[in-house]
């Protein structure tokens, strides 16, 4: 995937996590784009918002983007490595791409999504690693309830 492409990508997410970050919540946020570039959902991670544990930005994003008859070609893009369940979401649907701001905060499933064939594309962004560094140091005690320690 071209990183130019990518990265202008990542700024749909990266919003998003902003905008979850000024109403008390996780700073992590994704969007899903179809196979011709059209953004279909975008979404940001709403667990303290809403007092709902599955309210992860990737199942936001792909929530927000509706029915889609098949998602082979889609690409998630996310700020920080998908957890596990995020991980599972993207298999069980055939997203055929992930691209990730950041996976030195957290390391999620990207791996085990890469050895079954899903592309991955890591971007280390050092935005999303200030956003998701300086949250985990702020708000130590909510980051190990969001990431289940």
């Amino acid at each position: 995937m071209d990183q130019e492409q990518a990265r202008a990508w990542l700024a749909t997410a990266l919003d998003e996590a902003r905008a979850g970050l000024a109403e008390g919540g996780i700073p992590i946020g994704a969007a899903l784009y179809a196979p011709d570039g059209a953004l279909l959902g975008r979404g940001r991670n709403r667990r303290v918002q809403d007092g709902d544990p599955s309210a992860h930005a990737e199942t936001a994003a792909f929530r927000a983007a509706g029915r889609q008859r098949a998602y082979r070609g889609t690409t998630m893009v996310t700020t920080l490595s998908p957890c596990w369940y995020c991980s599972g979401l993207v298999r069980q649907f055939g997203i055929s791409r992930v691209v990730i701001g950041e996976a030195a905060t957290f390391h999620g499933g990207h791996d085990w999504l890469a050895a079954h064939g899903v592309e991955i594309v890591l971007l280390d962004d050092p935005a999303c690693t200030a956003l998701m560094a300086g949250f985990v140091k702020h708000n130590p005690e909510l980051w190990n309830e969001d990431i289940g320690e």
